[in-house]
C-alpha cells in the first residue's frame, strides 16, 4: 500500500504524479472482436435487426465504440436536475440512437428498423458481452473506466494533485469479523485476504453499542456521537412521534442533533451511499442529504460518461433478480432452515443494492480519487441485505460478498491513477447474528405477547423490514422528484401501546403517559406484563428503570442492578459481552429510551438468537456476531492499546488516522517513494 509522505512546502511542486491508464493494443483488438461477436448474436435474436456478416459486425462495433467515447461524456457533463433518473433515461436513449447512427454510417452493415429494435440490440449485446467476459475472463473495463474518470477529473476544475495521502473508507454493511475471517480463508474475499497475507493490512475488532444497527453506528462513526439513538426505530413520547433511521427528514434531524463540526468528512470529504453525511461537502445517495439528488449532482458524471454502463447495469439487475428467485426456490425445495421471506418486491430491492447502487457508489469513489478528495466514506449494503433474507453464510450471501471484494480490488487498482496517494480502510458498522425469528419459534410476535399481558389497551406493532428497504425507496422517490409520502403511523398520539422491533431488540412504549414509566408503575398498572416477558424462553433480558433501584436488567431467574453492578440470582446478561451492563446502563440514560427494552435470548453454544421482526439474520441488539464488526486497516497506522468499544471510539480512531494522513505527519521521516502496489499492473 502507500507510504505516507509529507505535504510539499509552500511553492514546491508535489512529487506525486498520477499515472495514466495505458490502452493495450492486443486487449483493444480482442475487445473489439468480442463486441462484434456480441453484436452479431444480438442482431440475430432481436426482431427488426440484422448484421450481414462478421465484417459488418466489426465495422458497426467500431462505429459504436467511437460514438460511445464522444457522446455519453457530453450528456454526463450536463448539469440537470434529478440527474440520477434523467441520466439513466438519457444514456439509455443514447445507446439506442448510437445503434441507429451505426446503421446509417455503415451503410446497412448493421440494419436496425426502429428505436425499440436498437434498444433491444443494445441490451442483448450487453448481456452477451457480460457472458463472454465471464467465460473468457477478458473484462478489461477498468482501463477505459479509469481513463474516462481521470479525464473528467482533469476537466472539472476540482482536481488537486498533492503528496499528502488521502483515505478511502469502505464500509461493508452488516459483516461480522468471524464471517469475514472465514470468507478470507475460503476464497470468498480474495482481495482482502491478499492484503492481510501481504502484511499491508491488519485486522482489528471493535464492539458496537447496544443498538447495533447502521443508524446508531454511522452516527457514532461519522459524527462522533450516537447519544439518544436507542434503536433503529423509537418513539419520542413527549411529541408522540415515531422516528426511524431511514427517512430523509429523520436522518436529517439525527444529523442536525449530532453534528458538531468534527464530522469525519469535514473539509472536503465525500459521502457515498450512507445514512448520514459526516458533514461532507460532496454527497450522493446519502439519506440525510437526499435533497441533493433533486439538484444537478455531478457525483454521477463518471458513471454516465460510459454509455455501456447503463445497459450493463440493467442486464446485471435482471440477472440478480433471476439469481434470487432461483436461490429462494432452492432453499424452499431443500427445506433450508431458518428460512426468511423472499418474495414480493424483495428480489428487485436486492438487485438494486447488489448492482445499481453498488456500481453508482464505486464510480462515485473513483471520481473522488481522481479529483483528490482528502477523505471518502462509502457504504455497500448488498451483503447486509442478502444476509437478512438468505442467512449469514449461505451461497448467495457469500457471492454478494465476493462481488464486493472484486469492486474493492478495482478501487485498489485505481490508486495509481488518483490525484494523491490513497490508503484504504475497510470496516463494518455491525455484524449479524442468525436464528429463526421470534414469530417462527412461537407462532406469535412480541406485540401479541405484550397485548395479551396488558391489563387494558391495544398494541400497535411498528416493525418489520430491514434498513435498506427504506433507503432504496427514499433514493428512488427523491431521484424521480416524487415527494415522499408521510410514513404510516408516524403520529402515535392515539395509540395505547407501541411495540417496535429492531432486530433482536424490542421496544415497548406505554403511551398512557408522555414520560417514561417506572418499573413500579408498570407493575401496578399491568401486573402480568413484566413477568410474561421476563419468563419467556426466547427473551433474554428486560431493561426497566426502578424508582428505588435505578436501572435494572431483569431475567427469568435473576436481576442485574446496573448502577451498583450487583446481581441477585442468575445474571440475565451472563451470555452476552462483558460490556453488556455498561451498554444497557448508557442506553437507560437516553431521553427516548422505551419504558421496557427487550433483548432476545442468545445461545452461545448454537450461536443464535431471534429477531422480533421477520429477518433470519439480524442485528440491532446484543448477542453473537452482530456486536463484532471489524476494521481492516493499513499496517502503518497506529491502533490503540485498549479495546475499541462503541461507534464514537471508532470515529476518534478514524479521525486520528485521517489527520495523520492528510497532514502528511505519518511516516514523514520515512522513505516516501511509491510502493510497487501502486504501479499500474503489467500487461
Amino acid at each position: 500500500m502507500t507510504t505516507a509522505t509529507s505535504a510539499p512546502k509552500y511553492g514546491q511542486m508535489p512529487t506525486w504524479s498520477p499515472s495514466r491508464p495505458r490502452l493495450r493494443p492486443l486487449r483493444l483488438l480482442f475487445g473489439w472482436i468480442l463486441s462484434a461477436a456480441a453484436l452479431l448474436v444480438a442482431a440475430s435474436i432481436v426482431p427488426g435487426a440484422a448484421v450481414h456478416d462478421f465484417r459488418g459486425a466489426l465495422a458497426a462495433a467500431a462505429v459504436i465504440a467511437v460514438l460511445n467515447a464522444v457522446l455519453p461524456p457530453i450528456v454526463a457533463a450536463l448539469r440537470l436536475p434529478l440527474m440520477l433518473l434523467v441520466g439513466l433515461v438519457l444514456i439509455l436513449v443514447l445507446d439506442a440512437l448510437m445503434l441507429l447512427a451505426a446503421d446509417s454510417i455503415t451503410n446497412g452493415a448493421l440494419s436496425v428498423s426502429s428505436f425499440w429494435s436498437a434498444l433491444g440490440v443494445a441490451l442483448v449485446a450487453a448481456a452477451v458481452g457480460v457472458v463472454l467476459d465471464v467465460v473468457l475472463g477478458t473484462n478489461d473495463d477498468d482501463t477505459y473506466a479509469f481513463r474516462v474518470t481521470q479525464r473528467i477529473a482533469r476537466r472539472s476544475g476540482e482536481r488537486t494533485i498533492t503528496d499528502a495521502p488521502g483515505v478511502v473508507f469502505l464500509e461493508i454493511d452488516g459483516l461480522g469479523l468471524p464471517v469475514l475471517q472465514r470468507a478470507m480463508r475460503d476464497g470468498n474475499a480474495p482481495t482482502l485476504a491478499r492484503w492481510v497475507g501481504d502484511a499491508t493490512h491488519r485486522l482489528a475488532e471493535w464492539e458496537t453499542d447496544l443498538s447495533s444497527q447502521t443508524g446508531a453506528s454511522q452516527s457514532g462513526i461519522l459524527l462522533g456521537s450516537n447519544d439518544s439513538i436507542p434503536a433503529f426505530r423509537w418513539v419520542e413520547k413527549d411529541t408522540a412521534k415515531l422516528v426511524a433511521c431511514s427517512g430523509p427528514p429523520d436522518c436529517a434531524e439525527i444529523e442536525r442533533r449530532h453534528a458538531s463540526g468534527r464530522g469525519l468528512l469535514t473539509d472536503g470529504g465525500a459521502s457515498r451511499g450512507n445514512l448520514l453525511s459526516g458533514e461532507a461537502d460532496h454527497v450522493i445517495l446519502t439519506v440525510s442529504r437526499m435533497d441533493a439528488e433533486k439538484r444537478s449532482n455531478p457525483g454521477y458524471r463518471a458513471f454516465f460518461a460510459n454509455g455501456f454502463n447503463v445497459v450493463r447495469v440493467l442486464v446485471l439487475f435482471g440477472w440478480e433478480v433471476l439469481l434470487e428467485w432461483s436461490a429462494a426456490d432452492r432453499a424452499k425445495r431443500r427445506d433450508v432452515r431458518p428460512r426468511g421471506h423472499r418474495g414480493g418486491l424483495y428480489p428487485f430491492m436486492r438487485a438494486a443494492l447488489c448492482v445499481v447502487v453498488r456500481d453508482l457508489i464505486v464510480y462515485g469513489v473513483l471520481g473522488d480519487m481522481m479529483k483528490g478528495r482528502p477523505a471518502i466514506y462509502a457504504t455497500f449494503s448488498s451483503y447486509d441485505e442478502v444476509a437478512h433474507h438468505s442467512g449469514l453464510e449461505r451461497a448467495d450471501t457469500l457471492e454478494a460478498l465476493r462481488k464486493l471484494d472484486q469492486q474493492f480490488g478495482r478501487i485498489e487498482r485505481a490508486r495509481a491513477y488518483a490525484a494523491r496517494p490513497y490508503e484504504i480502510v475497510v470496516l463494518s458498522d455491525h455484524g449479524q447474528t442468525q436464528g429463526a425469528t421470534f414469530k417462527q419459534r412461537n407462532g406469535y410476535g412480541l406485540d401479541e405477547l405484550v397485548e395479551r399481558s396488558l391489563a387494558q389497551g391495544v398494541v400497535t406493532n411498528v416493525g418489520g423490514g430491514d434498513e435498506q428497504a427504506s433507503m432504496v425507496g427514499n433514493a428512488a422517490a427523491e431521484a424521480t422528484g416524487q415527494k415522499q409520502k408521510k410514513r404510516p403511523k408516524n403520529d402515535v398520539s392515539d395509540k395505547d401501546v407501541v411495540v417496535l422491533g429492531s432486530g433482536n431488540l424490542g421496544l415497548v412504549y406505554l403511551m398512557e403517559e408522555r414520560r417514561r414509566l417506572m418499573r413500579e408503575e408498570i407493575e401496578a398498572r399491568h401486573p402480568r406484563l413484566l413477568p410474561a416477558l421476563r419468563d419467556h424462553p426466547h427473551v433474554g433480558w428486560l431493561l426497566v428503570r426502578s424508582e428505588r433501584d435505578g436501572p435494572v436488567a431483569l431475567g427469568a431467574n435473576g436481576t442485574h442492578y446496573l448502577a451498583e453492578g450487583r446481581v441477585d440470582g442468575e445474571d440475565p446478561l451472563a451470555a452476552f459481552s462483558a460490556n453488556a451492563p455498561q451498554h444497557l446502563l448508557r442506553t437507560d440514560g437516553f431521553e427516548h429510551v422505551a419504558d421496557i427494552m427487550v433483548g432476545s435470548f442468545y445461545d452461545p453454544e448454537l450461536d443464535e438468537g431471534c429477531a422480533f421482526e421477520e429477518l433470519i439474520s439480524f442485528h440491532g441488539g446484543i448477542g453473537g456476531t452482530q456486536t463484532r464488526p471489524f476494521i481492516l486497516y493499513p499496517a502503518a497506522l497506529p491502533l490503540p492499546g485498549e479495546p475499541i468499544v462503541g461507534a464514537a471510539a471508532v470515529h476518534d480512531l478514524l479521525s486520528d488516522w485521517r489527520r495523520l494522513l492528510n497532514d502528511g505527519s505519518l511516516g514523514a521521516a520515512e522513505d516516501s517513494q511509491r510502493s510497487p502496489a501502486l504501479e499500474p499492473a503489467s500487461p
